[in-house]
Parts: C-alpha cells; structure tokens; sequence
C-alpha cells in the first residue's frame, strides 16, 4: 500500500498493489491491521455504493455531526470522479482549506477522510461507480451540509457546466453559516 500525505494533515491517499494477470488484478484495497500500523487505525463499520448515471453529478460537501461522526476511505469502483475533503475543526491551521485528487478505476487510488472534514465529488464519466467505507453508521439527524460553490472554499470542480444536484446539496448553507461540532485536536 503506497500512502501519500496531502496538505491537509490526516488527509491521506492510497494507493493498493494490484496484482495482475491474464485473468485481471487482485487488489487489496483495505486491511486494518497493516494501516493501524501505519498510523490509520480506523473500524470501518458500513460500506456504501454510489452510482451517478451522468458526468457532472455534484455530491456533497457532506458531514455527519458527532456522536456519529464519519471518517471515510472513497475510491472509484468504475468511471473517473473529483474527490474533494475540507477541513472544517476549528483551530486547525487548515481550517476552510480543501484538496481534490482524481480517482478513477484505472488509477485505483483512494481517499482516505478522517473525522472533522467536509467530503464530496462530481462525476468525470458517464455511470460512475463510487464505493467508500465509513466508521459510524449513517444518522440522519446528524447528516449536515456545506454548498459546494461556497466562495470562501473556492473549490475548483474542474465542471464545464452546471452539475447535477440534489435538492439537499442545491440548498446548503454556506460554511460561515453553520456552527461546525469539529473542533482540533491541537487546539
């Protein structure tokens, strides 16, 4: 497993070995024992599958409120997608600050979220395929969002045109407006 640190600290990519033949590759994309080692200790709880039938399909920016907050490891089952977190604990020196890294089957990398970070992607393929891990179950009275063209982030979503959203992310609030329940571990 190659990993890469981003500019936001916790933030990491992923890279598995894929082990190929004639028949395809094997890879394996998560094992908790050998990541805890390396400082990712996390208990991944529920699997969840996307599927985003046009390019252009904006999801997010979401979070989930303690006491079920999320860390997330998203990569790309089929199709390209922009995989995008920012960090939202406040008192961190990264605070508002965002990274985006391509993920794509071809390139097999993942994204790696931990807690305390606003997450989302926009489709770059006709019927892609996203597949991610979460550390808590999902929690409807602690689901929140952030609008993903909020002027203060600046995320460049890399669109050509209008995406495809959902009432949901179409109608959230910008960051300044909400009371985010994040909070740095250093502060």
């Amino acid at each position: 497993m190659n990993i890469e640190q981003t500019a936001l600290p916790g933030v990491v990519i992923l890279t598995p070995a894929r082990f190929g033949d004639a028949r395809g590759f094997f890879s394996e994309s998560w094992n908790r024992d050998r990541m805890a080692k390396a400082g990712y200790d996390y208990d991944f709880v529920q699997d969840n599958h996307s599927l985003s039938m046009t390019p252009g399909t904006l999801r997010g920016l979401h979070y989930q409120r303690p006491p079920h907050a999320q860390a997330k490891l998203v990569r790309c089952g089929r199709g390209a997608l922009f995989d995008v977190a920012v960090d939202i604990r406040r008192g961190s020196p990264t605070y508002g600050q965002w990274i985006g890294v391509d993920l794509t089957f071809e390139n097999g990398r993942q994204l790696l979220i931990p807690e305390g970070f606003l997450h989302g992607f926009v489709t770059r393929t006709p019927e892609t395929e996203i597949v991610y891990k979460c550390s808590d179950y999902y929690a409807p009275e602690c689901d929140g969002a952030v609008a993903w063209d909020d002027p203060d982030l600046g995320i460049d979503w890399g669109l050509t045109g209008a995406p495809v959203l959902s009432d949901k992310d179409a109608s959230a609030p910008q960051l300044s407006k909400i009371d985010t329940p994040f909070v740095w571990e250093a502060a």
